[in-house]
């Protein structure tokens, strides 16, 4: 017998009776999803979902049916409160995984609560995805993988299922902090320490563009839109999205070629010079001050997209050209560039709307080789003043 058929005949005969419940299939489990009371204003309500932790089979859906006959009934007497349905009952001895799944839930809405502009949601809906939600479910599952840990373990256990030295782990052990602390966890005094690692120093040296290899790639992009994208990634060090997202109005001949990253980007509203200079007029780029429309034609309304689309857009047509790089080499590669411009590493940062400390981790083996050469001249140039008195 066909689950899926059969829960959409269920949901077919409660949304006769006026039910804007539903059951669902979240992989092999079942799921309540509709219009229902906000956590925080019973009056308001809006589409939530309530983890049942019920399997997916036949058996399982007779269950959710009772479960959701329940709720539409304590719907219609004014009676429902999250509270019978976050904190179930756990048997001693036996994991609930419903339990922490709903707590999962709670996180994600406590994530989007101050989400009060349509921008700024969009923002987070990004970082949700890329930042958040693979994390997320890979601790669920080392969850219901091991009944006998106890959730310090559990996070301790997730962070290093990811290899060593790996931004994926960095970026794990960040999202987990988070969650952590919403849920009054106290995790091991050397989390940080083993969250370490993740730099192109210690992730394996990316093997960056030079100079010469930037400018061959540009000059053999056939579309004249998509070369612009390349050249102002390249010249300024953008990402994928905020080239989509500048006032470019600075470009033009007589302007300061500085360019402004947009607040609805990711890291908010920042300025970039361009390294190097004379770049902006062999890209053409001046072409853009008077025309932003020459960039490629795509759809830039984040009500309807995200920023993480919008960047996916660079990346497959980076492969369509077969370009040898990612587009985030052309970002590395500025930022390596403004280090032996002798950039203040905090001036630098900000231009790339990052911290300080992230900057000087990601690009540690660099700034280190330029302070150890200034180090190193100093000292040559001591010495050949000492032999000339």
């Amino acid at each position: 017998m066909n689950v899926i058929q059969e829960i959409n005949n269920v949901n077919d005969k409660f949304a006769t009776q006026g039910s804007k419940l539903r059951i669902e299939k979240r992989g092999e489990k079942l799921n309540i999803r509709g219009s229902l009371p906000s956590k925080e204003d019973k009056k308001n309500f809006k589409v939530q979902r309530i983890s049942l932790g019920i399997k997916a089979d036949i058996s399982g859906l007779e269950e959710a049916k009772k479960k959701l006959q329940l709720i539409n009934l304590q719907l219609e007497l004014n009676q429902f409160d999250w509270i019978n349905w976050i904190s179930i009952p756990k048997k001693k001895g036996i994991k609930n995984d419903s339990e922490f799944s709903n707590k999962l839930n709670l996180f994600e809405e406590f994530f989007f609560k101050e989400s009060k502009s349509e921008y700024l949601n969009s923002t987070r809906k990004t970082t949700w995805r890329s930042s958040y939600k693979p994390y997320l479910k890979r601790i669920l599952n080392i969850y219901n993988d091991n009944e006998n840990l106890d959730l310090e373990k559990i996070f301790q256990k997730t962070l290093e299922s990811y290899k060593e030295g790996s931004r994926s782990r960095k970026q794990c052990a960040t999202s987990l902090s988070v969650l952590a602390k919403f849920l009054e966890i106290k995790l091991p005094d050397d989390w940080k320490l083993n969250a370490k690692g993740y730099g192109l120093n210690k992730a394996g040296f990316r093997d960056l563009p030079s100079d010469e290899l930037i400018e061959e790639l540009w000059e053999k992009i056939p579309n004249e839109s998509w070369k612009f994208v390349f050249a102002l990634m390249a010249t300024y060090g953008l990402r994928n999205h905020e080239v989509f997202f500048c006032d470019l109005s600075s470009l033009k001949n007589f302007g300061d070629k500085i360019i402004r990253v947009l607040p609805t980007t990711k890291t908010g509203e920042h300025q970039v010079w361009p390294f190097h200079p004379e770049w902006v007029e062999k890209f053409e780029l001046p072409k853009l001050g008077e025309h932003p429309d020459l960039l490629p034609n795509i759809n830039r309304d984040l009500k309807v997209t995200t920023l993480q689309n919008i960047g996916k857009k660079i990346t497959d047509q980076f492969k369509r050209y077969s370009l040898q790089i990612k587009p985030y080499d052309l970002r590395h590669a500025w930022a390596v560039r403004t280090i032996f411009y002798d950039l203040p590493d905090t001036v630098a940062a900000r231009m790339m709307g990052h911290s300080v400390s992230l900057h000087t981790q990601t690009y540690h083996h660099w700034i280190t080789k330029r302070d150890q050469q200034k180090a190193v001249n100093n000292a040559l140039l001591k010495v050949k003043r000492a032999n000339n008195i």
